[in-house]
């Protein structure tokens, strides 16, 4: 995909978002300033982002190696020193202007706690999913946002993605008639029992806290519907390396929707599992596969007979966190409900306290 390309998918894409909200009120000359909490791997990919943006830059850190990596970030983004912050004195962040809202890049289970504090600091917050650990969480998540008057969005970078876009299009097109069945599957091979996934009291759950909640989330985005049973099966079978002391290796799951559509779902942390979401209606199919990479997501719609679309999204790592970055400034301007609010996270999280309930492992 060409540069103009990217461009033209990239308008389309942020067309469809905006009339879903209140029209971008321009304020030339300021870009919305994000504090990035936590500097790990996804925080990078999205300051990167926020660097190819006229409309949002990273205005402040929080880490707990303000004197290392704080440095050399802030140095990477032109941030003073003086707005690296530690996880104890984050609370200051409220007297800094610069800051309008902060990216909360942190562990699991660390959600929480620093989407209320960013909340009672007065600041925005646009928090990674999974959106928390529990339902309680969300619920006290956005009871915290809404009580501060401040926008609370959960990072589903997917829904700013071209090709799910392209498929929402054709699925409210009746393009595949009436929606019937989806398959989906997203999962890797996690080989050090290190990595803070592996820790439950961080992940709070396994793989479908990480990458199960892909396929998940998408098809509730696209049946319009909630998912009304489950049915699950767990299985671990390294009982030998210690990676999943506390978690399950793999999951297999169903959801039945309300009018009668029928999801399959699996999701690991041992094995190679590309992510795959197949949408069958009684008219044709939606085949999204790569369906939830950073890059290169590729959508083909087609009956028995005919190849209807063939949609490749943009070959950049950063293209969707800058579309999710600045719909997330258009909303901190104008104060309009982001695309995935809170609400959207909360609805994850019950769907997935019931997987497990229906797989013997409750978590909540």
């Amino acid at each position: 995909m060409d540069r103009r390309q990217f461009t033209r998918l990239s308008a389309l894409s942020l067309a469809s978002l905006a009339s879903r909200s209140t029209p971008l009120l321009a304020q030339p000359g300021k870009p919305v300033g994000y504090a990035l909490i936590g500097l790990g791997t996804i925080s990078d990919i999205f300051g990167r982002a926020c660097l190819k943006s006229k409309n949002v830059k990273v205005t402040a850190l929080v880490t707990g190696h303000g004197e290392t990596k704080g440095k050399e970030w802030a140095a990477r983004f032109g941030i003073p020193e003086s707005s690296i912050y530690s996880y104890e004195t984050f609370d200051s962040i409220r007297n800094n202007p610069a800051v309008d809202a902060v990216y909360v890049g942190l562990p699991n289970s660390m959600h929480r706690e620093y989407t209320v504090r960013a909340a009672k600091a007065g600041k925005h917050v646009l928090c990674e999913k999974p959106m928390a650990i529990s339902s309680a969480e969300c619920r006290e998540m956005i009871d915290a946002c809404k009580a501060a008057n401040v926008r609370l969005m959960i990072a589903y970078r997917c829904h700013f993605d071209p090709s799910h876009l392209a498929a929402e299009r054709l699925i409210q097109a009746g393009t595949i008639g009436q929606l019937q069945a989806f398959e989906g599957s997203f999962g890797f091979n996690a080989p050090d029992p290190k990595l803070w996934r592996l820790n439950p009291k961080l992940a709070g759950g396994g793989p479908i806290m990480d990458v199960g909640i892909y396929p998940l989330n998408a098809i509730r985005y696209f049946s319009r519907e909630e998912p009304a049973s489950f049915t699950a099966i767990t299985a671990t079978r390294d009982h030998t390396s210690g990676r999943f002391a506390g978690m399950e290796q793999t999951m297999q799951f169903t959801m039945q929707m309300p009018s009668g559509i029928i999801a399959s779902l699996g999701t690991t942390y041992g094995a190679s599992m590309p992510g795959i979401l197949r949408i069958h209606g009684d008219k044709g199919t939606l085949e999204l596969a790569p369906a939830f990479d950073y890059v290169g997501i590729h959508l083909k719609s087609y009956d028995t007979r005919n190849l209807h679309a063939d949609t490749t999204s943009p070959m950049e790592e950063t293209a969707h966190f800058q579309l999710e970055a600045e719909h997330f400034a258009q909303c901190v301007r104008t104060g309009a409900t982001p695309r995935t609010p809170g609400e959207e996270g909360l609805k994850d999280l019950l769907a997935i306290e019931a997987v497990y309930r229906a797989a013997g492992h409750p978590i909540a």
